[in-house]
Parts: C-alpha cells; structure tokens; sequence
C-alpha cells in the first residue's frame, strides 16, 4: 500500500519540519553556483520503495514556490504514481499523454491550492516506462518547462529497482537522494549512488526522512567526501520528519 503524502509546508509553515524543507531549498539553491543556469531542473529519488520520495519533492515544490518561484512539480513515476493524491487532483491524463500522444503540456498544467505552484500528474500507466522517460520527446519536453519555470521537480521512480531515475538523472541539473530513518540501509545508498555515477549524475546529497521527533539517540547520515564517495557519520538527529 502507497502511503498518503502530507504537505506540511502548506499545512504549517512554521513547523519545524517546514523550516528544515526550507533550509534544503536554501542549501539546493546554493548548490553548484557555477554551473551555467545553475539549478533548474531538481531530480528527487530514493534507494527503494516508501522511504518519502514523494513526500519530499511534493513540499520542496511548496517551499520553492513560497519564495515567489513559479514551479512545476511533475510525477514521473510512471509505475506508482503518488503526486496527484498529495494536491486532490485526478490522473487520467498526465505526462504519458505528452510523451505518447504528443499532447501540449501547457493543457495538463494543474493549477494547485498553493500560489506559483503547477502540478503534472503522471497520467496512465505505460507499457515501457524507461523507454518514455529516456526519449528524445522527453529532453525536449523538460527544455520547453525551463522556458516558462523557474524551478522544475521531477518525483522519480526509486533508483535501485528499476532504470527510470539513471535515465532521467542525464537530463536534469541535479539529483536528490531520500532515504528513511530506521530502514534505508547504508549499503541500498551506496548502490543507488553507483548507479547515478555510471551515468555521470549530478548527487547533491542525501535527505534523512522521518526521524522521529523526540529522538535523542545519535543517527547516521551520509554525505560526498572530496572524491565522491559516500561517507557514513554520526550525529543527533535534526533531520527531516515528513
């Protein structure tokens, strides 16, 4: 069973949890400065299944948007699609009838309860997810998004299970790994990092999910050293709980 996203940083922007998506937003925005653009286009994805993906690009869509952003929030997870339930939106068209159909994607922008903030919902289930995301349709899809957003949020499927996140991490400026807090394994991230190296992605870095509130045990997290590699570290738990 899918589990429901909360879209705390609409439901209280003074949280704690709403202030730490907007400290990822501020950490993303002053990530990789030099590249030419800078970030536009934001991949988010995860080692495995229900570990928060969802929930994560559903509230840093909201968080970028706060900030007078105009934001487009898309599911690409052609396979179990979640983002359409977090806005109250149906799915009967989306991103596969883009891809497939050659529909204008400016007439399946979902307008949201949450200003400068447009949603495209996944659409029907293909049978060639990778093959879609992969096309040459859909790089020039996401050029013609960069045209007209200020910042794009593409919800991927998880990295280990299938090829959609690798192929999608060559045509987006840089990738977010999720991973939770008492099940994602130091070693399934590892192995989600080999995987987006391969192909020359851009890591930004690791979101702890769900961390309990009143944790006061120390936590491990993960980071990029000088060389790329994943490197494990204790600290008190301050992360993200959604």
């Amino acid at each position: 069973m899918i589990k429901s996203t909360r879209l705390i940083t609409n439901e209280n922007v003074k949280s704690p949890i709403a202030e730490a998506y907007k400290t990822l937003r501020t950490n993303i925005q002053f990530s990789l400065t030099d590249t030419n653009g800078g970030l536009k286009v934001i991949l988010v994805t995860s080692s495995g299944l229900t570990e928060g993906k969802s929930t994560t690009a559903a509230n840093l869509a909201v968080t970028f948007a706060q900030s007078d952003q105009k934001v487009l929030l898309v599911d690409c997870d052609l396979r179990r699609p979640v983002v359409h339930r977090s806005f109250t939106l149906l799915n009967g068209k989306g991103l596969t009838n883009i891809l497939v159909e050659g529909v204008d994607y400016a007439n399946l922008v979902n307008t949201t309860f949450v200003e400068n903030l447009g949603v495209i919902t996944s659409g029907p289930k293909p049978p060639n997810p990778s093959e879609l995301l992969g096309s040459a349709r859909m790089k020039a899809l996401i050029e013609r998004f960069k045209e007209n957003y200020d910042t794009i949020i593409l919800d991927s499927p998880p990295a280990l299970p299938v090829t959609d996140a690798a192929v999608l991490s060559k045509l987006v400026d840089g990738v977010i790994i999720v991973c939770e807090y008492g099940q994602t394994t130091f070693e399934s991230i590892a192995q989600a990092k080999s995987l987006l190296d391969k192909v020359n992605a851009k890591i930004l870095g690791v979101v702890l999910n769900r961390v309990p509130a009143n944790h006061k045990e120390y936590y491990y997290y993960y980071y990029q050293d000088e060389r790329g590699n994943m490197v494990k570290s204790g600290r008190k738990s301050a992360a993200l709980k959604a």
